[in-house]
């Protein structure tokens, strides 16, 4: 059996990459399992443990850290990790699946090094900041503190979109989303 590629979508918090993520693991055509992060953060909202993050205490993500268990981490802000588990990435490829991202740019970008044939990168670009800012603010998730990080750390992200395979803008979210479907519709296809 042939082992599964790499889609990785990275973009600042609001671009919308969850959402195309979403429509697109409901497309089997094209063979994607969500690759599940781990995080030492505590859930936000709706989500749970082993469907949306491997939810985990610091000192038990630290010890990943130490014994070489990610694939790439990253000390998003301080005490906040969020890494992939190599475990989880092999055991997808391993059933001939194409293994999805929804990840930060660092961590997008170090799989994107580690796997670079393996790979595609897509970086999905808000139409503004203002526009960031202001689906940011819908959400009402997070407080006005962390959405202020969010946004001082979207400008630093932008700057690394040139640095992926392909930039989407989402304008228009059917257009993004179709987009997006064609990317990786023609990579997983391509011996």
């Amino acid at each position: 059996m042939k082992k599964g590629k790499l889609i990785v979508f990275s973009a600042p918090s609001g671009a919308g990459k969850t959402t195309i993520v979403r429509h697109l693991l409901g497309l089997p055509e094209l063979h994607l399992e969500f690759s599940i992060s781990a995080t030492s953060r505590g859930p936000r909202g709706q989500e749970t443990h082993g469907k949306d993050y491997h939810f985990m205490p610091l000192s038990e993500f630290k010890q990943h850290i130490r014994n070489d268990d990610f694939l790439e981490w990253e000390e998003v802000y301080a005490d906040n990790f969020y890494g992939t588990l190599k475990s989880e990435v092999e055991k997808i490829r391993e059933q001939g699946k194409n293994v999805i991202f929804d990840i930060d740019v660092s961590g997008g970008l170090r799989i994107k090094r580690k796997f670079p044939e393996e790979t595609l990168a897509i970086f999905v670009k808000p139409p503004s900041v203002d526009e960031l800012k202001r689906r940011l603010k819908e959400r009402s998730t997070e407080s006005e503190e962390k959405i202020a990080m969010r946004i001082a750390k979207s400008s630093a992200e932008l700057a690394t979109a040139p640095l992926f395979d392909v930039i989407v803008e989402n304008q228009d979210l059917d257009f993004a989303k179709q987009k997006a479907y064609d990317l990786v519709n023609d990579f997983v296809n391509k011996d």
